[in-house]
């Protein structure tokens, strides 16, 4: 709806989160390669094995995590499918499943088709911070799964080390599984850690994992992802995903797997990004939104509560239409449609792109 906002009335789209510059030359020529070399029919069904083994090794390295690539790691048609996927092979009528709000817009629905109930726990405005008491209080005999997002989308905020021994603790002797969305696992700010479940053998051994490389490359309409889970995990996985996509896109697959074998494709993100968010958070600076804090994604979240008794719906469009600038709400993250008065901007940006938004935003409040 944003986007669309946007177009309609000429305004610098900050609102959906997608880049708008190029990805790496090296990587379209390596898809290319990948055509030329007539690697076009389909891939295996769990994905192409020479990727499958360098997310593997990447894990490894990075969390201390072995996963098998011919049984363990799977890739798909984005994050969205692989989390679509692993609620449908987990979840049955009169499960319940646990969803921290606001939450990314994909999981309530997916448990719905499955039959399961949403049971919601929300974070703690302004800092989002999780009250894990509360989540405690909600886990009973029919908690079938919990869903965590770190770094999360939309609240820019991440998991500690002591979060994930706080969920070890709740879910301790139970067969919970644990479903954690890490599409940003590589965009964390300001000198802090990404502590992956996968880092974490007492929730490794029931939990699926996803990530993104569209997310991680700037290749968000390439819609590749992948999952990784214990055997016993996976092969329910590979069950609905055999028949639900079946195989995802050979050339680009073979392309990642080539582009991967440098860690710093990945491991510079977070610095790349951060240069992004500092310098919009500078241009902001400049108006009277409060930014609110975070630590991850590509996302930044601003509280205008204080100068305007709109709600985020309403506020959202008029910020669009009067000054040119669009953003997200964030009411709609919260099943309840919570409205706390804080939009989401996403930074992913050219740096003009940047710059005329808050060259628009400065201008019009200063009018």
């Amino acid at each position: 709806m944003m986007s669309k906002l946007a177009i309609e009335h000429n305004a610098v789209n900050l609102s959906q989160g997608f880049p708008d510059f190029e990805c790496s030359p090296e990587l379209t020529d390596l898809v290319c390669k990948a055509m030329k070399e007539n690697k076009n029919q389909y891939a295996p069904m769990p994905g192409v094995i020479g990727l499958r083994e360098v997310i593997a090794a990447k894990t490894e390295s990075l969390y201390g995590a072995v996963y098998h690539p011919d049984t363990e790691v799977t890739i798909t048609a984005g994050a969205t499918q692989a989390i679509f996927t692993a609620i449908l092979s987990c979840i049955h009528p009169g499960d319940e499943v646990i969803i921290i709000q606001p939450a990314y817009d994909c999981y309530a629905p997916a448990v719905e088709m499955a039959g399961g109930k949403v049971v919601t726990v929300d974070l703690q405005f302004p800092d989002y911070k999780l009250n894990w008491h509360e989540v405690r209080g909600k886990v009973n005999s029919l908690t079938r799964m919990i869903i965590v997002n770190t770094p999360n989308n939309p609240a820019c905020t991440i998991f500690s080390e002591e979060d994930i021994l706080s969920l070890i603790e709740i879910t301790r002797g139970t067969e919970i599984v644990i479903l954690s969305d890490e599409v940003y696992e590589h965009i964390i700010f300001d000198r802090q850690k990404h502590f992956s479940i996968t880092g974490f053998p007492e929730l490794r051994e029931r939990a699926f994992v996803v990530s993104s490389f569209g997310k991680s490359f700037h290749v968000t309409g390439w819609k590749l992802g992948y999952i990784v889970a214990p055997e016993k995990l996976m092969s329910e996985f590979r069950k609905v995903h055999q028949f639900n996509v079946f195989s995802v896109n050979t050339p680009m697959q073979y392309a990642i797997a080539e582009y991967l074998a440098n860690p710093e494709k990945y491991l510079g993100l977070g610095s790349f990004y951060q240069q992004k968010r500092d310098f919009f958070l500078a241009l902001m600076a400049h108006t009277p939104f409060e930014a609110l804090s975070g630590y991850g994604t590509y996302f930044q979240l601003m509280h205008f509560g204080n100068f305007s008794s709109l709600s985020d719906k309403e506020f959202a469009v008029w910020l669009t239409q009067k000054a040119g600038v669009a953003c997200v709400p964030l009411s709609p993250f919260y099943i309840s449609g919570m409205d706390h008065k804080v939009v989401r901007f996403c930074f992913a940006k050219k740096e003009q792109t940047l710059q005329e938004a808050g060259d628009r935003l400065t201008r019009f409040f200063r009018s």
